[in-house]
């Protein structure tokens, strides 16, 4: 028998390619026909890993025929955080950066050949906001049936607090294998542990801190010396934290361990802030799980605290050995992306879920 064709699937805000290695990592029977992103510098790396530059231009371009050209069956979004953090001005669907999503949901409508299915992912703070509730008027309208949740890598083994929002979508007649969680906002992957090779029903409940045991420790996701061609003393070198970030702002930094169970959410200003942007690792043998508010500062300047490496944290972020940076992205510019980038531990298989028959 002929294997069926694989689903079609666009990727809108592609980044660095999160949502492409989650789809992979998914192992869903399904190819992405193209990516949309406005950032030469994300395409640029996109390109170096996938072989294929998105299309580059404002999304707001796009016309209900430029999409149904694709007849994609599924369309996966990560749109832009900004207009949603607890940081920013909060203007939700009035930040401009919120115009071009707005506009992808009004396409739909008028589409001869909309989407089957639908995969969003955000900040938590998104399923609060006015541009949620245009999400949920226009999925409604298209006949979806949607399941809502936030998670974090913490409820994947992953030592990594980065709890998120995402939105699972499926047109009638088409379901979800646990439809009685429809319409719902679920805070564990319980219903998706059917589709998961990674996580046990029995720790789907627990909270944050219960989860630390489960986790992985930090140093299972540390570059080792040979690891991507950096070797220690380089990481000594463009990595260490300079004394006097220590002295200004050591009572506000996150330290963790190699043996810690959990680390901060990376930003996009880390490496160039300390304060709030993610945490940093004691190299030192000499305070090993020393707690953080019984050190001086003093006694800091001994931890050998140091930055998490770009591969480090995409590591955390459960990136593919393979993935790289082309040579002539900035480390600054790393760190940006990265920052702007998802967990592909949790929305593998959350992709799994969704493409999975009901």
């Amino acid at each position: 028998m002929e294997a069926p064709a694989p689903w079609r699937v666009l990727e809108f805000y592609s980044g660095i390619g999160g949502m492409r290695y989650s789809l992979m990592a998914s192992g869903a029977r399904a190819e992405v026909v193209e990516a949309f992103d406005i950032n030469d510098v994300a395409n640029d790396v996109y390109e170096h890993n996938f072989g294929h530059r998105p299309c580059q231009g404002n999304i707001q371009t796009l016309t209900a025929s430029d999409l149904d050209k694709y007849k994609a069956h599924a369309w996966l979004l990560s749109p832009p955080c900004q207009p949603y953090t607890r940081q920013g001005l909060q203007k939700h669907s009035a930040d401009a950066r919120a115009f071009s999503f707005i506009k992808i949901l009004n396409l739909m409508q008028n589409m001869s050949h909309p989407p089957q299915m639908l995969f969003v992912e955000n900040v938590v703070g998104f399923e609060v906001s006015d541009t949620h509730d245009q999400l949920l008027e226009v999925l409604s309208s298209l006949n979806f049936n949607l399941q809502e949740f936030i998670l974090s890598p913490l409820q994947f083994g992953v030592p990594y607090s980065r709890p998120r929002y995402f939105c699972l979508a499926k047109r009638e007649p088409m379901g979800f294998q646990n439809a009685s969680f429809n319409k719902k906002l679920l805070w564990t992957p319980m219903c998706v542990s059917q589709t998961m090779n990674s996580t046990s029903q029995d720790s789907d409940l627990r909270t944050e801190e219960e989860l630390d045991p489960v986790c992985k420790p930090v140093k299972d996701f540390l570059v080792k010396e040979d690891d991507g061609g950096i070797r220690n003393e380089t990481i000594l070198q463009d990595y260490i934290v300079p004394l006097n970030l220590i002295e200004r702002w050591g009572n506000a930094m996150d330290i963790v361990y190699p043996e810690s169970k959990r680390c901060c959410c990376f930003t996009k200003s880390y490496y160039r802030y300390v304060k709030g942007t993610g945490s940093l690792l004691a190299t030192s043998e000499n305070f090993k799980c020393v707690p953080e508010e019984k050190l001086a500062v003093s006694s800091l300047k001994e931890l050998g605290l140091r930055f998490f490496t770009p591969r480090e944290v995409a590591n955390f972020h459960s990136f593919p050995s393979s993935f790289c940076f082309p040579d002539h992205i900035s480390l600054r510019q790393q760190y940006a992306m990265l920052g702007n980038s998802l967990s592909v531990a949790v929305v593998g298989p959350l992709l799994r879920y969704l493409f999975a028959e009901a």
